[in-house]
C-alpha cells in the first residue's frame, strides 16, 4: 500500500497562497520560461490552434453544445478551434487512458464530488502519469500538492481553510472549468411503483428505496419487474466495475457489486459491514471491520474477510506484485491510496489501516466495491486490446468485458443483448431480501421489484415514449430538457429533476503548449460564459459554478456563484466575447497577434 509522506504546515495567509499561485504554476507545469522562449525563437510564429473532443447529442444532452460555445468565443478571440465528436468510450480512452487531446468537454462522475479528497487523485502531480481519472490533466503544481496533503492529513477548521485555499489555487490555474451542475431529468410513472419523488431512479439506493403501490395490480406470487430506459448502451456491454472508459454513472454496476460501507443520510454507513470499531495505529487511522453473517457471491461461494483484503490489495496494482512496476486500477484510486494495509483476523473480521489524516477523509476508502478474489486473482497477466491502441502496459483486470459478473449485490446479472437491453435478478442471497423494516436504511429495506430490466433506446424523446406508453416505468440516463414539454403534456408521466453532483467542465492538457501555461488556460476559462450556459443549453436546469465542490458545504464564501464567475468572469455578455478586451488580456498574459487578429505561439 503507498504511504504518504508527512507535510509540513503551510506558511501564511489564503492571500499569501493566492499571491504564489502564478509562480508556482509555471514551475510545475510550463518548466523554464527561458527554455520555452528559446524553442519559439527558432520557430517561425504560428496561428494557436485547438481540437476539442466530447461526445456526439446522442451521448450526452449537453456537452456538445458547451463544446461549440467554447469553439465559437475561441474564434472570436482568434483562436482556430475544431470540434471532434466521439463515442463516449473511445473519448475517455484517449483522454484518460491515452492522454491524446487538447482539449476536452464531459461530465465527472457524480459520487465522487462530495469530499475536498476527491480532488486528491484528480490533481496530485504525482499521478500525472497514470491513467484513468487520476490527474488525465498532466497538471503539476506545487502549492495544490500541498494543499491536496494538508486537508488529507487534517481535520476540523485546518481541513477547511486548506479545501477552500485548494478551491482558490484550481480557480486560478484552471486545470479544469468547471462550467454547471445540472439537474437529472427523469420521466417516471407512477401507477406501479411509489417513492420517485424523493429519490429518482439513477443510484441503487434510490431504486432500492421504491414501493410497491398497493393499488397496483400485481397478481399474487408474481415476479416484479421494474421497467427502465436509457440512451447508454455501455452497460450491455461492459460490466467490468473497474474500467474507467466505461462508467459513467455507476446505477446498474452498484446493484452487482457492494462495499463495506454506503454513503447516504449524508454519512458512510455500515452496508456489508455489519459493524466497524475505529481507533488510532501508529496515530494513524485504524479501524476493525465486522462482515454480516452469511454473505455471498452471486456464484454461490462465501464472501470472506480475504475477499475484503484481496481488494485492498488489487486495486493499488493489478499485477499483485508479479511485474517490474505496479498496474492500479484507473477507478478508485484516490480512495485506495488512503489504504497503507489490510490484515484478516478471522474469516468476518479485518482489520484496516490507513495513512495519516483523519477518520473521516479514511472513512471514504470503506466506499469502494468489493471483488471475489477467486475470479479477478487471474485476471493479472499483461493484456492487450485487439484493434485497440493503448499507451503502457496493462493487465486483463482492466480491458475485460466482465461479460458474466460475480458479484455481490442485491441483484445478480441475468442476461443481456449488446445495445439492446440487461436483465438482472434478485439474488436471493443477499441481506436485503430477508430483511425488513429494522434494516441498514431508513425505508423497508427489501426491494420492492425482483427483477430489473434496462432496455436501450436511440434518444431522449423515444425513451419518454416508452414511460408514455407503459413499455417502461422510469428513463435513467439524463434527459435533454426538449423532452420537458412533451412529459408535461403526459398525464401518465412525472418530471423528476434533481440537482446533480456530477458538474459538466472543460478539461485542458497541460502536458503540451500552449495548454502547459496557466495564464494561457485562465484566459480561455473567461471565454466560457458559464451564466449563458445554464439559461439557454440547460433552460435553467442547471446551476453555473466556479468550483467542483459548489454543490457541497466546502465552498467558500468568496467562491458562490453571484451572476458571474467570481475568479475567471467572462470576457463578454450574453455569450458574446468582447474581441477586443480578449485580446487584451492575452498580451497581458504575454501572447501577441498577428496583423489578421489571430493569436500566435510565444
Amino acid at each position: 500500500m503507498a504511504r504518504t509522506d508527512d507535510r509540513s504546515e503551510l506558511r501564511g495567509t489564503r492571500r499569501a497562497v493566492l499571491g504564489g499561485i502564478a509562480a508556482a504554476s509555471t514551475l510545475g507545469t510550463a518548466g523554464c520560461v527561458k527554455r520555452v522562449r528559446n524553442v519559439v525563437a527558432r520557430d517561425p510564429a504560428r496561428q494557436i490552434s485547438l481540437e476539442i473532443k466530447t461526445v456526439p447529442a446522442d451521448s450526452d444532452p449537453y456537452a456538445i453544445h458547451i463544446a461549440r460555445h467554447l469553439a465559437s468565443t475561441l474564434e472570436d478571440a482568434g483562436i482556430a478551434a475544431q470540434i471532434v465528436p466521439m463515442d463516449v468510450e473511445e473519448l475517455y480512452r484517449q483522454v484518460l487512458i491515452n492522454h491524446e487531446f487538447e482539449v476536452y468537454v464531459g461530465q465527472y462522475p457524480e459520487a465522487w464530488s462530495l469530499d475536498p479528497d476527491s480532488l486528491y487523485s484528480l490533481l496530485h502531480s504525482k499521478f500525472g502519469s497514470e491513467q484513468g481519472w487520476q490527474n488525465p490533466f498532466g497538471y503539476a503544481n506545487l502549492t495544490v500538492d500541498e494543499l491536496l496533503e494538508k486537508q488529507r492529513t487534517t481535520s476540523g477548521s485546518t481541513r477547511r481553510d486548506a479545501a477552500a485555499d485548494l478551491q482558490h489555487t484550481i480557480a486560478q490555474t484552471a486545470p479544469f472549468v468547471t462550467v454547471a451542475f445540472p439537474d437529472v431529468l427523469s420521466a417516471v410513472r407512477t401507477d406501479r411503483f411509489s417513492g420517485w419523488d424523493e429519490f429518482g431512479p439513477n443510484s441503487p439506493l434510490e431504486l432500492l428505496a421504491l414501493e410497491r403501490r398497493s393499488d397496483a395490480e400485481f397478481e399474487e406470487d408474481e415476479e416484479v419487474e421494474l421497467r427502465l430506459t436509457t440512451t447508454d448502451p455501455r452497460i450491455t456491454e461492459n460490466r467490468n466495475p473497474i474500467a474507467a472508459e466505461f462508467r459513467w454513472h455507476g446505477t446498474f454496476i452498484d446493484l452487482l457489486y457492494e462495499p463495506l460501507c454506503r454513503r447516504y443520510d449524508g454519512t458512510v454507513n455500515p452496508w456489508i459491514a455489519e459493524d466497524l470499531t475505529w481507533g488510532t495505529d501508529d496515530a494513524s487511522p485504524a479501524v476493525e471491520v465486522r462482515l454480516r453473517p452469511n454473505l455471498y457471491w452471486h456464484d454461490g461461494r462465501a464472501l470472506t474477510a480475504e475477499d475484503v483484503a484481496f481488494t485492498y490489495d488489487f486495486l493499488p496494482d493489478t499485477t499483485m506484485d508479479e511485474a517490474e512496476g505496479t498496474v492500479p486500477a484507473p477507478r478508485f484510486r484516490g480512495r485506495s491510496t488512503l489504504v497503507r494495509d489490510v490484515s484478516v483476523i478471522d474469516d468476518r473480521t479485518v482489520k484496516i489501516r490507513f495513512v495519516r489524516g483523519s477518520e473521516a477523509v479514511a472513512e471514504r476508502a470503506l466506499t469502494i466495491p468489493l471483488l471475489p478474489e477467486h475470479v479477478w486473482s487471474e485476471k493479472t497477466d499483461n493484456a492487450r486490446i485487439a484493434g485497440i491502441e493503448v499507451n503502457g502496459e496493462t493487465t486483463e483486470a482492466l480491458v475485460w468485458n466482465n461479460p458474466e459478473p460475480v458479484g455481490n449485490g442485491p441483484f445478480r446479472y441475468e442476461r443481456s443483448s449488446a445495445d439492446e437491453s440487461l436483465v438482472l435478478s434478485l439474488f436471493e442471497d443477499h441481506f436485503l431480501v430477508d430483511a425488513a423494516d429494522d434494516g441498514p436504511l431508513s425505508f423497508d429495506a427489501r426491494p420492492a421489484f425482483d427483477r430489473l430490466r434496462v432496455q436501450i433506446t436511440a434518444s431522449d424523446s423515444s425513451a419518454v415514449e416508452l414511460v408514455a406508453t407503459d413499455e417502461a416505468d422510469a428513463t435513467v440516463a439524463n434527459l435533454s430538457t426538449e423532452t420537458v414539454s412533451r412529459i408535461a403534456r403526459s398525464s401518465d408521466l412525472e418530471l423528476l429533476a434533481r440537482r446533480s453532483q456530477a458538474f459538466y467542465y472543460v478539461g485542458f492538457n497541460a502536458r503540451q503548449s500552449p495548454l502547459s501555461n496557466p495564464r494561457f488556460r485562465h484566459t480561455v476559462a473567461r471565454l466560457i460564459d458559464k451564466e449563458f450556459l445554464a439559461e439557454n443549453v440547460f433552460d435553467r436546469y442547471a446551476s453555473p459554478a466556479a468550483s467542483p465542490l459548489a454543490e457541497t458545504s466546502w465552498l467558500p464564501e468568496d467562491l458562490e456563484w453571484d451572476e458571474t464567475d467570481p475568479v475567471t468572469p467572462f470576457l463578454g455578455e450574453d455569450g458574446t466575447v468582447d474581441a477586443e478586451r480578449a485580446r487584451a488580456v492575452f498580451r497581458q498574459a504575454g501572447y501577441q497577434y498577428n496583423e489578421a487578429d489571430k493569436l500566435l505561439n510565444r
